[in-house]
């Protein structure tokens, strides 16, 4: 079972900026890939970036050039930097590692409002 250590999240106005920090237990090279996934309500979760250990990265349409996912190593923690927010990325953010199967966190919730 991973264990995940999440932090970040919480209520900012459009265009605004939150960080998410997650680690997982083996390490962030430990897995395939790391990243973060969303849920908003009523919708299915969706990818929201994604770092391999190639390592390239990988983002959803709606998030590029403003979210940028990147790893500390000597903290062994990953970074979601997200910068002028919309109200459409209120959701759920959960830190989830990509292996033969996919494991995701609790969750952090992100609201922003108009």
């Amino acid at each position: 079972q991973v264990q995940f250590v999440e932090s970040g999240g919480g209520l900012v106005q459009s265009g605004g900026s939150l960080r998410l920090s997650c680690s997982a237990s083996g390490g962030t090279f430990s897995f395939n890939a790391i990243g973060w996934t969303r849920q908003a309500p009523g919708k299915q979760r969706e990818l929201v970036a994604s770092l391999s250990r190639g390592p390239s990265t990988k983002y959803a349409d709606s998030v590029k050039g403003r979210f940028t996912i990147s790893r500390d190593n000597a903290n062994n923690t990953v970074y979601l930097q997200m910068n002028n927010l919309k109200p459409e990325d209120t959701a759920v953010y959960y830190c989830t590692v990509w292996e033969v199967n996919q494991y995701w966190g609790r969750g952090s919730q992100v609201t922003v409002s108009s």
